[in-house]
């Protein structure tokens, strides 16, 4: 067995980076692979994941249960080294950050003008904290190697900084997408914004994915509003000429809106991103 299998993997590097849109600081982490500091000419692939707090440790994550990175990464012989960037979500305001347009009052109750920071957040994201990366840390910096991973509205904001920046990340892992909060704007932008050909996209969804969270926003079925809003999202790729090739689109049975699911597959959305 590979010493990298034997050996626990890894240094958790953390920093703090000044956000224009709250003027506070943000924590992120750095997950790097066992043989970082041994191997000095070596550049390695970098996955961004958003709600950082659940990414690697159970104590902290929302539900009491991680993404389990660090078991995958250790484990996993299929999964090339590479590195894990965590950035934390700001938390009561998650929600007006994870998504880039107000939440449609035509389809969700108690919205008073909740959202509309995912642009902003976004726009950090690539003008900040991936430049911070790629200059402190030997990274594989081009778009090939640079990936992005989010659930939920982490998954929305996934899609939309995908969009956005076309020529930055070269592989979308989008866990759960709640694009339902305002289907209408999320699907014309994409429609609007097409991905490179190159691009890869790892969707999944659960076929139970309601909650009473969720439920609190809206009177329609929840469990319907996730299964639409992924397959609305891979219909209007196909639309604007994103080759099927490029897509791994996963219906789950029985799977629900928890991190447990994303940390069930996590595994899978890596090697199937390095194919």
């Amino acid at each position: 067995m590979p010493r990298r299998y034997q050996d626990p993997y890894l240094q958790l590097n953390t920093h703090y980076l000044m956000v224009p849109y709250t003027k506070r600081e943000r924590r992120i982490r750095v997950l790097l692979p066992k043989n970082y500091t041994e191997n000095t000419q070596t550049t390695y692939p970098v996955l961004y994941m958003f709600d950082g707090q659940n990414v690697f440790h159970s104590r902290e994550a929302y539900s009491g249960h991680s993404w389990k990175v660090i078991p995958h990464l250790k484990w996993n012989s299929q999964i090339p080294d590479m590195m894990i960037v965590a950035i934390d979500h700001d938390g009561e305001q998650r929600l007006n950050e994870y998504t880039p347009w107000e939440m449609n009052p035509a389809e969700i109750k108690k919205t008073q003008q909740v959202g509309g920071l995912g642009k902003a957040h976004a726009s950090w994201i690539v003008e900040c904290v991936k430049p911070f990366i790629d200059q402190h840390y030997r990274t594989s910096p081009q778009k090939e190697t640079s990936f992005l991973a989010g659930s939920s509205l982490g998954g929305l904001m996934t899609a939309y900084t995908g969009a956005t920046y076309p020529d930055v990340f070269g592989v979308l892992g989008i866990f759960s997408l709640a694009s339902w909060v305002n289907d209408e704007a999320f699907l014309h932008y994409i429609a609007q914004h097409p991905l490179a050909t190159q691009t890869k996209v790892y969707l999944q969804v659960g076929t139970m994915e309601g909650n009473e969270t969720d439920q609190g926003f809206t009177s329609k079925n929840v469990n319907q509003m996730y299964l639409d809003s992924s397959l609305w999202y891979y219909q209007t790729l196909l639309r604007t000429g994103q080759p099927i090739d490029t897509i791994w689109f996963r219906i789950l049975a029985d799977e629900i809106h928890h991190e447990k699911c994303w940390a069930d597959h996590f595994g899978e959305f890596l090697v199937s991103s390095f194919q």
